[in-house]
């Protein structure tokens, strides 16, 4: 699954480093937004504001662990 969000989201984002300690300071609002909008489309879950967090975005794990809580 880990591969296939990064896959997913470097296509749709190719200049934010996905590889960064805290992917939440590479993104802006849009970003974001694009991000969770790929990922509920993809999966098939709903996600809400709430989610767009720090935490949730701190690396790739961490929304490869947002995904897999949402598919519960």
């Amino acid at each position: 699954m880990k591969e296939k969000i990064r896959t997913l989201l470097e296509d749709a984002l190719p200049l934010v480093d996905f590889d960064s300690s805290f992917l939440f300071s590479e993104l802006d609002s849009l970003g974001i937004t694009t991000i969770l909008m790929i990922l509920a489309d993809e999966f098939h879950i709903t996600m809400e504001a709430t989610d767009a967090t720090p935490r949730n975005f701190k690396n790739i794990d961490s929304l490869v662990a947002l995904v897999e809580r949402k598919l519960g």
